[in-house]
């Protein structure tokens, strides 16, 4: 594998090193009746200074300039985004290149080379990469963001396990006979347990214990770590210990496990040896699947014809500070679609493509899919009232794009629709308190723990599609027999040091627009949404039967009080 890391004669440059003219360095030697006396080799080295042995000084000088170039976007990249999946050798190779150019190209293929169907606009592996990067900081947060915790660390490497045996409160716990039986107490741990991990092996078991009881479940390879009496003298005794054949402070002389002496204790020694192995291979990068890729993602082109209206709405959610789902709404009425009658099913067929590009019209990120509308026939013309809804999520970095969407009507192809306008992706600094866009929407449910970061309109363990309005001055609309469902994050809550705890006030109301007092207000105390984490997530739902026809609009206020810092998002919507 070759990674092009470009001249490192700017290198010299920016480092201040600064060297004259071959011609002038001649005169200055022929002035000087000391310089003649220097050896062939040395004397040419004077004359050319571009070959001439650097001095560790200036190695080291040259070095430091290359690192920091290395900033900003491309450094939250490196050390965050895919910290725990590059290899060493792409490390060290993205670190040596020399300009923002090389750094693009490499990010490409960097994704290209782990896409599992490189013919494809998608890359499955990148978007379920931030996918998990997404689900670990709203899940495994404790006084940092949930991907730099252990438990982040292996789902973003590894994923969802295929079970866990969890003891979120600890307690009492019946030691099974490889850890030397016998009942004590423990502190709150985890095990997941994988079938299979590529390149680690099969029946893998991983345990994270909570030590501090702050949330912050570490992982271990000590099973005895998690034993809360395990340092309280005659108290939590193994099987062994019990019956007078071994002593508690037998456990403390040496070994990876304080598991205590028992009836299985010889065979566990010989495994020590395979949970260190474990260990290593588990935090280690997982390796790349495909091979490298010489082209790039096509490009496509948008469709041009007949206008077929549909509504786009984009909302912003953070995964890292430089990285930002975007979920892209596409909203269509069913009456806009053709349908095609057979065998009693009625059936409409919608092409869509998508395509974001930046401002110098390079392509980021393009998608395409295929949504179908069926109804019973006899049921079609009722349908015809309702609205279909296409969902995608895309991961991207901050800053200005263009989104073009085209869609096409598969049962009359002279039907097409065609969108374009420009989308600013927030930057969301790790010191200053934020939200994500807050959602309105008609449904909201959880979803199973199969389902949880995957499908149509889920974020997270949640499934809420957007209501979507025709623009941005048009506010969604409700009828009075709908739930009002709204969703939002919030992002860098201050953490206390002392109770590893947040400590913020969460205030959500619905303001009537018209006479601007408010008709419903509730405060909520964040340590009933998450105690722990730096990330909350507001869901909420309402009935809107007390509300009489007329505008509103939900406001969520939060108000840090670790931090000195508050932040409120508003939306408005159309009671009917």
């Amino acid at each position: 594998m070759k990674f092009n890391r470009g001249p490192f004669l700017p290198v010299a440059v920016a480092c201040g090193l600064v060297f004259l003219p071959a011609a002038g360095l001649t005169a200055q030697q022929s002035s000087n009746p000391t310089a003649q006396a220097q050896p062939a080799g040395t004397q040419g080295q004077d004359a050319d200074p571009l070959k001439r042995e650097r001095s560790d000084k200036e190695k080291f000088a040259a070095q430091k300039a290359v690192r920091q170039e290395l900033k900003g976007a491309y450094k939250t990249w490196l050390e965050q985004d895919v910290s725990y999946i590059i290899s060493d050798e792409e490390r060290k190779a993205f670190k040596n290149l020399s300009n923002d150019e090389e750094r693009e190209s490499f990010i490409e293929n960097f994704w290209l080379r782990r896409n599992p169907n490189p013919d494809s606009p998608d890359n499955e592996f990148r978007e379920e990469h931030y996918r998990r990067i997404a689900y670990a900081n709203e899940h495994f947060a404790a006084g940092k963001p949930g991907w730099k915790t252990d438990r982040g660390h292996i789902y973003i490497s590894f994923g969802k396990p295929d079970s866990i045996d969890s003891h979120p409160s600890g307690g009492s716990y019946q030691r099974p006979m490889e850890e030397g039986g016998g009942e004590t107490s423990t502190f709150p741990f985890e095990t997941w347990h994988y079938r299979y991990l590529e390149g680690v092996g099969e029946n893998i078991d991983l345990e994270f214990v909570d030590t501090c009881q702050c949330g912050d479940y570490h992982f271990t390879i000590d099973r005895g770590e998690k034993d809360a009496l395990l340092h309280v003298p005659g108290m939590g005794q193994t099987q062994w210990e019990e019956m007078g054949q071994a002593k508690k402070a037998d456990r403390f002389k040496g070994g990876l496990e304080n598991l205590g002496t028992g009836p299985m204790s010889s065979s566990q020694q010989s495994k020590q040896f395979d949970r260190i192995e474990l260990a290593a291979k588990i935090f280690a990068p997982p390796p790349i699947k495909f091979k490298d890729l010489e082209g790039f993602i096509s490009e496509h082109t948008l469709l041009n014809g007949p206008v077929f209206p549909f509504d786009v709405r984009t909302d912003f959610i953070k995964v890292t500070e430089n990285t930002v789902l975007v979920p892209i709404t596409i909203q269509l009425k069913n009456r806009d679609i053709t349908f095609v009658t057979k065998d009693g099913v009625s059936k409409g067929v919608v092409n869509i493509l998508g395509k974001v590009t930046t401002l110098t019209h390079k392509t980021v990120q393009t998608f395409e899919d295929t949504v179908e509308v069926e109804q019973p026939a006899e049921l079609l013309e009722k349908s015809l009232n309702r609205q279909s809804v296409y969902w995608k999520a895309l991961p991207l970095l901050p800053g200005l794009y263009r989104l073009d969407i085209a869609i096409k009507d598969v049962n009359n192809p002279d039907h097409i629709g065609i969108y374009g306008r420009g989308i600013d992706v927030p930057t969301y600094h790790d010191e200053k308190l934020a939200t994500s866009t807050l959602i309105l929407a008609d449904q909201m449910n959880a979803v199973d723990s199969h389902s949880i970061g995957e499908g149509n309109c889920v974020i997270g363990n949640t499934k809420i599609c957007p209501r979507v309005s025709p623009n941005a001055a048009t506010p969604v609309s409700f009828k009075r027999n709908q739930d009002l469902n709204f969703w939002m994050q919030v992002y860098n809550l201050g953490i206390d040091e002392t109770s590893k705890s947040n400590l913020a006030t969460v205030t959500y109301q619905i303001i009537d627009t018209a006479t601007n007092t408010v008709v419903f207000e509730k405060k909520l105390d964040s340590k009933d949404l998450g105690a722990h984490s730096d990330q909350l997530t507001v869901e909420k739902s309402l009935p809107m039967a007390g509300l009489q026809p007329g505008k509103y609009k939900v406001t969520i206020k939060i108000n840090d009080t670790i931090s000195k810092q508050e932040i409120a998002q508003s939306a408005p919507f159309v009671v009917e």
